[in-house]
């Protein structure tokens, strides 16, 4: 069976052919296009936009370039949206999750909505830019629009016609119940929010639809069905993380942000759980995502961007041989401040976070990267131990999935900062999640999630990373000492 997986990241879009029958899973890339915020200007100010159209042109490229497939599934990054008129017209580009205009937002809903009690509904970390804050940021535009579309369900939309939200993307944008399931209407009204926004919610592994006809003529393929996969990314990456049954594992996955936690049964709303941050997502098969966003190779990439900008030559591979050169834990910063969040000059804010804790900044590009990987590692540390700790539950072993899987200095760093083994891949982790729903949706002999797992532990490269050392506490304690300076 030969199924179109569209995976699309925050800093590239790809459509991968996945081809699935028993005992074989195989990966191809057809199409891969760069993807990014527009930043459009207005009188004194400007806005970070999705260039959406940009992003659907080069979706139907790829599903044309994909060729004859029995269906389609489409994953992306969270929280951003679409909205739609009465009479199905979008109303202007999305906002980008990093654009400012949520700048203070959380603390006004908080006059309404106590986060202790948003946490209990929604099970949401608090992060800034989330749904629930990009909608009451809207102000006005909201009572010209009739729907909200995540945008996978955006995408879908255009390609059947028919509209829905898939509830492991729905999870994620604090207006959704993780007790009942459903969007928590009640908190919405609180904060303004007309609940006529809200789409009917659907399962992973539920049809979509068929292609449009006129789609379909388009792209000279059949009306296949479009399948709702685990529409967040990191839904569908978690159903390719290649555990054991019965293991106490860990997940990261590691891209433009990295996500780490564990796969449990039910939320854990704690109260702990909630002043650490962390988040209850949905994922696939009943499961739910208890996690952390981590800021992840956003901080790299910029750093790689602001010295291309001035001109400089920078090969990744490059930078990380001096990076594994230089001295180990010489400098850490904490990459998840807000510093660190909106683009710009990332050596620049290293530089001043390194001043702000009282150590020596890194001097020359193989150290500026070196703090960059040590100190994401580190952050790996940090939110591993405390999803073990908050769950009561050890953990024998992480496995690292997405693009850090290419990254060996970051592989063996986590090894060495969590103390347990790093079993890293795959690479297209999101992509294979996706393929592998999509497969059983259709009526591949996939039951359930250890049966996905087992297929991807059969087909796909792996490798092992040990622990070798590192003062890694000492680490930890210098930031936490430094920050209080």
């Amino acid at each position: 069976m030969r199924l179109a997986a569209v995976d699309l990241g925050a800093s590239s879009g790809r459509v991968m052919a996945g081809t699935v029958g028993p005992g074989r899973l195989e990966l191809d890339e057809v199409h891969r296009f760069p993807n990014g915020p527009v930043r459009v200007t207005r009188g004194a100010g400007s806005t970070l936009h999705w260039d959406i159209l940009g992003i659907y042109r080069e979706t139907l490229a790829g599903l044309q370039a994909a060729g004859n497939v029995a269906g389609v599934g489409i994953d992306s990054w969270a929280v951003d949206y679409g909205l739609l008129d009465a009479s199905g017209a979008l109303l202007g580009n999305p906002v980008h999750y990093r654009d400012s205009r949520t700048d203070g937002v959380a603390e006004q809903v908080g006059m309404a909505i106590p986060p202790r009690e948003l946490f209990d509904v929604t099970g949401l970390q608090q992060l800034p830019f989330n749904t629930l804050y990009q909608l009451v940021a809207e102000g006005g535009r909201l009572a010209a629009a009739e729907t909200m579309l995540l945008i996978p369900d955006l995408l879908n939309h255009w390609l059947t016609g028919a509209v829905g939200a898939e509830r492991t993307n729905a999870s994620t944008t604090q207006l959704y119940d993780v007790r009942t399931q459903d969007w928590a209407t009640g908190l919405a009204e609180r904060a303004g929010i007309p609940p006529r926004l809200f789409p009917p919610l659907r399962d992973p592994g539920s049809v979509v639809g068929s292609l449009r006809r006129e789609v379909a003529e388009d792209l000279a393929l059949p009306e296949v069905p479009v399948i709702a996969v685990g529409s967040h990314d990191t839904a569908s990456a978690v159903v390719a993380v290649p555990a054991e049954p019965g293991t106490q594992f860990a997940y990261i996955s590691s891209g433009t942000w990295s996500l780490v936690g564990m796969e449990l049964t039910r939320p854990e709303l704690s109260e702990a759980a909630r002043a650490a941050n962390f988040t209850n997502e949905g994922g696939v098969d009943g499961t739910f995502r208890f996690l952390r966003n981590v800021m992840g190779l956003w901080v790299l990439t910029e750093t790689l961007r602001t010295w291309a900008a001035r001109g400089e030559r920078v090969e990744l591979a490059r930078v990380l041989a001096e990076a594994a050169d230089a001295p180990p834990l010489a400098a850490v910063v904490d990459l998840d401040a807000p510093a660190f969040l909106a683009p710009g000059d990332m050596p620049a804010r290293i530089a001043a976070a390194c001043r702000e804790t009282g150590q020596r900044r890194p001097e020359s590009r193989g150290e500026i990267v070196r703090c960059i990987v040590d100190s994401l590692a580190l952050a790996y540390r940090r939110t591993v131990r405390q999803a073990a700790e908050l769950t009561g539950r050890a953990v024998d072993a992480v496995h690292l999935v997405g693009g850090g899987v290419r990254n060996e200095l970051l592989c063996q760093l986590t090894a060495d900062a969590c103390g347990v083994p790093v079993l890293a891949g795959p690479v297209e982790a999101a992509a294979l999640g996706n393929v592998l729903v999509q497969a059983r949706t259709l009526g591949e002999d996939l039951p359930d999630l250890a049966a996905m797992r087992a297929l991807i532990r059969r087909t796909q490269p792996l490798r092992r990373y040990d622990p070798t050392g590192g003062d890694w506490a000492a680490a930890q304690a210098r930031l936490e000492t430094g920050a209080l300076r």
